[in-house]
């Protein structure tokens, strides 16, 4: 029997000098953080976006964890979450011990629905976090302003928008603090791995104690001190320069990467266009302000149902098709801070219709295509079968 290929929803892939950096950090005999190619990933992406501070961390989440450590998160304050993202934007601070207070998304970016914000800010709210779903800005001004207004921190969960913008302007670079991730799913990645970008400056020293397990670490390898001591909490958020190698060679091949991703999306956006409006489904929406960072590519089916006869036979021709976030307001941990069905309608009924295709840097014209007519045939088997 012939074999058939797998066309996978995701492929780690190497764009550039990976293997090469990875022989050098071994051979420089710098294994661990902080080394030459951490420095080289921290200078590009602070002299690329234009910003004070960034850290490299082991993953997303830690990052978000540092934001919350910064911020002196406390039992007792509220943040203000989208329902629609992943647990790590909730965990973060609640291990804080801070409560979330869930927020609905738009129905057009599925972004934090910033006309519901000010009803969500009470005495005890201590920041908002904005997600930048698929790489598309939210409405950052109105946020921005708000989080003034109250005197809120904001913290943008920026893991999937690296290089995308918002007026022109880079996200990532609007709140006291974001979070990049470079988990292998992502547009750059090195395997798992993240950073914190830091825009103001006051917190900096604070955050390369809490990043080097609460010692002044990094002021005693600068020579600004002769021993390193116990100065506050932390814990050990540095990455491996073996890893930061692999992310400086994905981020020195930034250019063709966007550019490959670029054409991957306006692909699928052209080659489903018809087939989209003829079976009720929606495409990507991308407000003219914004810039994308062409993270991922999703359809919004009519009904539940046929997102799932969708998957199914995409299955079918070995491709792998995904879903994404279940509400977190609805979910078990969520009722623990009086989250229930029902709280974000947006959320719920969105979350049973989305469906994530292959989307990668190595997906070839030839696969998507195969994806693309794979999908196209399954509006056209169910008019058939109306008819």
């Amino acid at each position: 029997m012939k074999n058939i290929k797998m066309i996978p929803f995701n492929r780690p892939s190497v764009t550039g000098k990976e293997i090469e950096y990875i022989q050098e950090a071994f051979r420089g005999g710098h294994a661990s953080g902080d080394g030459p190619f951490t420095k080289k990933c921290a200078a590009l992406l602070e002299a690329e976006l234009g910003i004070p501070k960034v850290l490299l961390t082991t993953s997303c989440t830690h990052a978000l964890e540092m934001a919350a450590l910064l911020l002196n998160i406390q039992p007792g304050d509220e943040f203000i979450v989208p329902s629609f993202t992943f647990v790590s934007t909730a965990n973060a601070f609640v291990l804080r011990g801070a409560r979330p207070v869930f927020i609905d998304i738009r129905r057009d970016t599925l972004n934090l629905d910033e006309k519901q914000l000010a009803s969500k800010i009470t005495k005890r709210t201590r920041a908002i976090l904005p997600v930048h779903y698929a790489g598309v800005a939210c409405e950052m001004d109105t946020i921005t302003a708000i989080a003034k207004k109250h005197g809120v921190a904001v913290v943008e969960d920026n893991a999937h928008g690296l290089f995308g913008k918002y007026k022109g302007r880079y996200l990532g670079t609007f709140g006291a603090f974001a979070t990049q991730s470079f988990h292998e799913t992502k547009n750059f990645s090195c395997g798992e791995g993240g950073a914190l970008l830091i825009n103001d400056k006051t917190y900096v020293e604070r955050a390369e104690i809490i990043r080097e397990k609460g010692t002044d670490r990094s002021r005693f390898f600068r020579g600004q001190v002769n021993k390193y001591g116990w100065m506050d909490i932390g814990s050990s958020y540095v990455l491996s320069d073996l890893l930061a190698a692999v992310l400086l060679a994905q981020l020195e091949s930034r250019v063709a990467v966007q550019n490959k991703r670029r054409d991957v999306w306006k692909r699928y956006q052209s080659g489903l266009a018809a087939w989209s409006k003829s079976v009720g489904a929606e495409l990507p929406y991308v407000p003219s302000e914004c810039e994308q960072s062409y993270h991922m590519f999703y359809v919004m089916f009519p009904t539940p149902q046929l997102r799932a006869t969708a998957a199914a036979h995409l299955k079918s021709k070995n491709i792998l098709a995904v879903s994404h976030y279940l509400p977190l307001n609805a979910s078990r941990m969520g009722a623990t801070f009086g989250g229930k069905a029902g709280d974000c309608p947006v959320t719920e009924d969105i979350s049973d219709r989305l469906l994530r295709l292959p989307f990668h840097y190595e997906l070839s014209a030839e696969d998507q295509n195969v994806v693309i007519e794979s999908l196209c045939a399954v509006g056209k088997n169910e008019q058939a079968a109306a008819a």
